[in-house]
């Protein structure tokens, strides 16, 4: 009878929180070899959106990316690349990579070694960051080419960040040039908005003073709203003015939106999943008084779209002006994980279509799916995000939640972690984000 009356209550409804297919992007491991300038203001992301999983037409690419378990501080990542219906007058390129990392949790500080069949043959990257003090060295040597000529020595910089500043400088070492830096660049980040300058002195000037030629500058505004995290949605835009030539408009949309969903393959209590809507345009045109030649465009323009239905399926599509492309992606999340993808390009110039396909193995970058209570609110409610038809009901299990005084991050996966210090927006987890075991 005591059973009876204490029968248990029957579990809350749960919502699926899926892991996003590459999270983080691997250009975010060598972050510090690149100026912050490139990376900012959208930058990253919309390489990612544009570039990730869009095969060139005809051709294949494969990529194993390996850690042992003994010592996670050391990887090896390989990749062979080429036209499946080889050509004479086409190569095939492989290359690998070993790389060895400071701290597993944080990539700033690492040692890596490239070897490929194309130039340059072996190429050593390092780099050295401080965080409590904000400073950081870097280098780029490329150690054996076929044919050295006088600037192909590599490069080093010194960098400062923090968590609304970064300011950097690169030379040339053993350089006869005097085109001393190679580059600078000084990114300020104020509340939401991101204004930045960068100095490439590749422009002579009648003077000899290359820094008085406009060429040599560009300048970027960006405006940011939310959180890069995955479980979180945000907006950027950015305007930009490369080199006083060329004006880049853009933006980048990542839009969370929970769903109702029906699983023969799930408990009774999952009631909805969470998707990853990502959404890029980008618009080059040219600001100077003379014309192009006929082979060159003026302007050009590009827009991508991405849709993440689940842990497995990734839809993506962009358009522009000479071609568009269509790609789907499936990843198995074993371990390694293995992901499938294809993609299909339309020339419009020579009215053709083809093919391109991608083989991924990755055990470097760890995921984890998880199931959040219903009652989880995003750090930018919005009702439009919020699938009809899904009852949210008050649960007691919960496991994302808002708190203002959190900051404890020991409990969340090591790629949705932190870098409070350091201005890398693309990459930042809300800091108002709490993990708490069911």
């Amino acid at each position: 009878m005591g059973n009876w009356l204490s029968a248990e209550e029957p579990p809350p409804p749960m919502v699926l929180v899926p892991p996003l297919f590459d999270f983080p992007p691997l250009a975010a491991r060598t972050r510090m070899l690149e100026s912050s300038y490139d990376l900012l203001f959208g930058k990253l992301a919309l390489r990612c959106l544009f570039d990730e999983y869009f095969e060139e037409a005809k051709h294949f690419s494969t990529r194993i990316m390996l850690k042992p378990i003994d010592d996670p501080h050391v990887d090896l990542i390989a990749t062979v690349a080429g036209p499946y219906d080889h050509k004479p007058d086409e190569q095939i390129i492989g290359n690998a990579q070993f790389r060895w990392q400071s701290d597993v949790d944080d990539p700033h500080t690492f040692v890596d070694l490239f070897v490929s069949n194309s130039e340059p043959i072996l190429l050593m990257r390092s780099c050295a960051y401080y965080p409590k003090y904000g400073f950081g060295a870097f280098g780029v040597f490329p150690m054996l080419l076929k044919q050295r000529l006088s600037d192909d020595y590599g490069f080093m910089g010194l960098r400062y960040g923090s968590s609304n500043l970064s300011v950097g400088v690169t030379a040339v070492p053993f350089s006869s040039r005097d085109d001393i830096p190679r580059n600078a660049w000084l990114v300020s980040k104020i509340g939401s908005l991101t204004a930045g300058v960068q100095y490439e002195p590749k422009f002579g000037s009648k003077d000899g003073a290359k820094y008085k030629n406009l060429a040599n500058w560009s300048c970027a505004l960006g405006y940011g709203l939310g959180s890069a995290s995955p479980l979180s949605p945000s907006f950027t835009f950015g305007l930009e003015l490369a080199r006083n030539s060329q004006f880049i408009a853009s933006f980048y949309q990542h839009v969370v939106v929970q769903r109702r969903v029906k699983n023969p393959l799930e408990e009774n209590e999952v009631v909805g999943i969470t998707n990853y809507i990502d959404f890029g345009f980008e618009l080059q045109t040219s600001v100077e008084n003379h014309k192009p030649s006929n082979n060159i465009q003026d302007s050009t323009f590009q827009v991508a779209a991405s849709w993440q239905a689940n842990k497995n399926f990734l839809l993506k599509g962009k358009v522009g002006p000479l071609c568009s492309s269509i790609a789907l992606a499936f990843k198995s999340w074993w371990k390694p994980s293995f992901t499938f993808s294809v993609s299909a390009v339309r020339d419009r110039i020579r009215g053709e279509t083809a093919l391109g396909l991608g083989i991924h193995v990755d055990n470097i970058r760890e995921a984890s799916y998880q199931r959040a209570d219903p009652n989880f609110v995003m750090l930018t409610p919005n009702k439009e995000h919020l699938a009809e038809g899904i009852h949210w009901k008050v649960g007691q299990r919960t496991l994302l939640q808002s708190d203002v005084n959190a900051g404890n991050f020991e409990g969340m996966p090591k790629e949705l972690r932190p870098f409070n210090k350091i201005l890398f927006h693309h990459l930042s987890t809300p800091k108002r984000m709490k993990l708490l075991s069911l």
